[in-house]
């Protein structure tokens, strides 16, 4: 998996980098940004990543605007947060910018590999805390999904089956394979999605989905 990590904090950089290095078989490191415009522009240059790491308080762009632009050009990009910060609105905010994981900076090694290797194919890694906030919030904010009406915002079969699909956890790979289409035909379908429900990633997605009755 070819591996970049935006942290602006040497020692912190160089301990993930030297962590992730004991397994040469599985990571392949190509970059490290010391701010969130540095792996911005790395991305754009370059679009071969898998993984991300991102921090959340860098210098020039913060990690969370840093995720927002890559997951709007390159969505098939993964990007985990990996920060100190697991306050509500952080949280929300990465989630909302597009975030596939969010991970603690005092996670073991092994807990940041099984993220790593979880997003990868096509999961949502979280800490243990992260995952309780998160549901709570799932639960009780409402203003995760601002209107409430029962239409299915234009949507067609394809993009509902699809939404369905996204429910079960299935990646682009998996749900091209059960339609038969190409995962670029996949991606496409989902990026209408997101555009009609007015929604950032799948969590929102499937979340606004169920609210107005369009899947159960």
């Amino acid at each position: 998996m070819k591996i970049a990590i935006a942290e602006d904090n040497d020692f912190l950089a160089k301990s993930i980098k030297d962590k992730l290095s004991l397994f040469p078989d599985k990571f392949d490191i190509r970059f490290r940004a010391r701010n969130g415009k540095e792996i911005v522009d790395y991305v754009i240059q370059n679009k071969n990543l898998d993984v991300i790491l991102m921090d959340i308080e860098m210098p020039l762009l913060d990690g969370i605007k840093a995720t927002e632009l890559i997951n709007s050009v390159l969505p098939e990009i993964k990007i985990i947060i990996l920060t100190v910060f697991d306050d509500d609105e952080k949280i929300f905010s990465a989630i909302k910018a597009g975030a596939s994981g969010y991970l603690l900076k005092d996670e073991p090694v092994e807990k940041i590999i099984e993220g790593i290797e979880m997003v990868f194919s096509g999961g949502a890694p979280m800490s243990a805390l992260i995952a309780a906030k998160t549901l709570s919030m799932l639960k009780n904010a409402k203003n995760l999904i601002q209107d409430s009406e029962t239409n299915n915002h234009n949507l067609t079969s394809r993009e509902i089956e699809i939404l369905e699909f996204l429910k079960l956890g299935f990646d682009y790979n998996k749900t091209a394979e059960k339609l038969f289409i190409s995962p670029f035909t996949v991606r496409k379908h989902i990026e209408n999605i997101y555009r009609k429900l007015q929604v950032h990633n799948k969590i929102e997605a499937v979340q606004k989905a169920i609210q107005n009755q369009i899947i159960k």
